[in-house]
């Protein structure tokens, strides 16, 4: 039997007070939504996506995403229930393919318990169910003596006995769409809310005398809802937390998972080790004997074997070679590319940098636009002025030059191999192979018995 995801993602969520819609506010650095299709795609389901407010905008990201197969869009105009907004994708789902029920707010839910709600399925409806310590304000599971499901009352329509009960309704479904279809079909809004509840056609598949089949989520927190930035912000640090404890598992060695943070996808070798506050973006990829020190931000980054990130390093677009010492304080922009043993030290900033082996830059330089070569020496202070303004332009430097501190390298410009750049000079020239270039003042006035300014006294 095919299966069909319906993901619901209509609502306001007012209670986030943003202009943002609710289902693309970020949990690990991706929208809520994303979470959802990609637990969807597991289960190899076409996808349906009922959309309501803010639908331009959730369209937009969809478009901009452009990764796999886009789901198909239904809109619910007016907010009536879930019945109601389940009803707006059903048309457009075949009646012999199973139905999966998804929301577009629930992001943690896992591949593996929509694989088993699937094969609960495959004779009828099936429910994912919880049981909470404090049930408040979720719809109650009805349960006969036998202990099969009768129905769904929600919280606002339950008895005093009713809302005893502490197992608890998730929302998620999965049943056969010709039978949800008649079902909803059949579904009143005479309720304390005047909505469509999908719960209702628990009660209907019952009536026709059809069993009920339930699966137990592995953990209350992969079907909480987020309907508030708290909510959002509890929502994170589960991500977190479970994401730390898998690459752990894996081998990573993290010195404190609840301060690591990952936005993305970190691929991992042996032996490495990442400490505290240090956030992963985009895709990185750290080989074997990596360390990566606190409060460093990796964004889109590969590291070789054995090479180290010191701590407050902000890193992105940079892929590096085995055996290279970065930072502390360093900062590497896009398009980035390190060979083996290369030392970039605290306060020096690449940007569109090919750096050859065992090239040193320790403190305090900027190297934009430049090709550079093995064994290269930087000095502290120098720049590579790239920009003239309107257009960026290369600086060459060769194999084994000595840049002094100080200097300045107007781009476009070459420095040959072997080539020595006295401290302070500002070069715009090409300096030969084995050439000594200095251009700076060079007599130097001393006046005796100068007084330096000073500021007047405070009244």
């Amino acid at each position: 039997m095919n299966t069909h995801a319906i993901i619901l993602a209509a609502g306001r969520g007012t209670r986030m007070n943003s202009a943002l819609p609710k289902v693309l506010q970020a949990v690990g650095g991706r929208p809520m939504l994303a979470h959802v299709l990609a637990a969807a795609g597991a289960l190899d389901a076409a996808q349906h996506l009922v959309l309501g407010h803010g639908a331009e905008q959730v369209q937009a990201w969809l478009a901009q995403r452009g990764a796999g197969g886009a789901p198909q869009i239904a809109v619910q105009a007016d907010q009536l229930g879930t019945a109601h907004a389940v009803q707006q994708a059903l048309p457009a789902v075949p009646d012999e393919a199973l139905v999966i029920v998804l929301y577009g707010d629930v992001p943690l839910v896992s591949a593996s318990t929509l694989q088993q709600l699937q094969r609960a399925a495959a004779d009828g409806l099936a429910l994912v169910t919880v049981t909470l310590a404090e049930p408040s304000g979720y719809g109650r599971i009805l349960r006969d003596a036998n202990g099969r499901v009768t129905g769904i009352v929600e919280e606002k329509d339950a008895s005093a006995d009713q809302r005893a009960i502490r197992e608890i309704n998730t929302g998620l479904l999965a049943a056969p769409a010709a039978s949800l279809k008649r079902w909803i079909a059949q579904v009143r809004n005479d309720n304390a809310n005047g909505e469509y509840y999908l719960t209702d056609v628990v009660a209907l598949a019952v009536a026709e005398g059809l069993r009920v089949q339930t699966v137990s989520a592995a953990s209350a927190e992969e079907v909480e809802g987020v309907n508030d930035r708290v909510q959002l912000a509890r929502a994170e640090r589960l991500y977190q937390r479970r994401e730390a404890e898998r690459l752990m598992r894996a081998g990573l060695q993290l010195a404190d998972p609840a301060r690591f943070d990952l936005r993305g996808e970190l691929l991992a070798g042996r032996d490495v080790f990442i400490d505290i506050g240090v956030i992963i973006e985009g895709r990185v990829e750290l080989a074997d004997g990596v360390r990566v020190g606190a409060y460093s931000h990796l964004k889109d980054v590969k590291l070789g074997a054995r090479s180290e990130v010191l701590s407050h390093c902000v890193l992105e677009g940079l892929d590096a070679g085995a055996d290279c010492r970065i930072g502390p304080f360093a900062r590497v922009r896009l398009d980035t590319q390190f060979a083996d043993e290369v030392h970039i030290g605290n306060f020096v900033e690449i940007k569109k940098g090919r750096i050859g082996k065992a090239t040193k830059a320790g403190h305090l330089a900027y190297i934009g636009d430049a090709l550079v070569g093995a064994d290269v020496n930087i000095g502290a202070g120098v720049i590579t002025c790239n920009y003239d303004g309107a257009n960026k332009h290369q600086t060459v430097i060769g194999d084994g030059a000595f840049i002094g501190t100080d200097s300045q390298l107007v781009a476009p410009v070459t420095i040959g191999e072997r080539a020595f750049i006295g401290a302070g000079s500002t070069i715009t020239r090409t300096v030969p192979a084995d050439a000594l270039a200095i251009c700076r003042a060079r007599d130097q006035k001393t006046i005796a018995g100068w007084k330096r300014p000073q500021k007047p006294p405070k009244p």
